[in-house]
């Protein structure tokens, strides 16, 4: 019978320590959440792009370089997907892991419509904390209308999976 009782005793000890663990995750991960919301980057050109104006809809966020070839490539269908989402909501910002004026020397050829703005080595650090461990480009981040991370993509997107995402946030919304 004590075998019993404290076999109970520690199996509940172990729950409410995990529960507890639990809470400290998720107060750590609200916390993180609400420090991406804060961030301010410059805008190539001149101005702020602030990730707040940005919360309550849902967000593609697109790290990338010019340096990158598939971050170049993927550029055209971020803009389509910019272009043919929007009037349901969907807002992408493209996150630059490079200097300013190769930036606006790509900008200036082409039909990116959406916001850019230039996060450097910082933009690494911040993809890693969104979930890049490997560190590479591009990398994507889908934010739900709440503002939660959703769906997160290392390597170039392609439109199956654009789709996917999209079909997911207008159901969960």
């Amino acid at each position: 019978m004590k075998r019993r009782s404290a076999l109970a005793l520690g199996v509940g000890a172990c729950a409410a320590a995990t529960g507890t663990g639990v809470a400290f995750w998720r107060h750590g991960e609200n916390e993180a959440n609400e420090r991406f919301w804060s961030l301010r980057f410059p805008k190539p050109g001149g101005g702020v792009l602030v990730f707040a104006e940005f919360r309550g809809k849902p967000l593609l966020l697109n790290f990338w370089a010019t340096w990158c070839p598939p971050c170049v490539t993927e550029m055209p269908l971020l803009a389509r997907f910019h272009a043919t989402h929007r009037a349901a909501g969907w807002q992408v910002v493209g996150l630059a892991v490079d200097e300013e004026t190769p930036v606006r020397e790509f900008l200036a050829k082409g039909a990116i419509e959406f916001p850019v703005a230039l996060a450097g080595a910082q933009g690494l650090d911040l993809a890693r904390n969104l979930g890049n461990s490997a560190g590479g480009l591009p990398f994507s981040v889908a934010f739900a209308a709440d503002g939660a991370p959703s769906r997160r993509k290392l390597g170039a997107l392609d439109a199956g999976t654009l789709a996917m995402w999209a079909a997911a946030a207008a159901a969960a919304g």
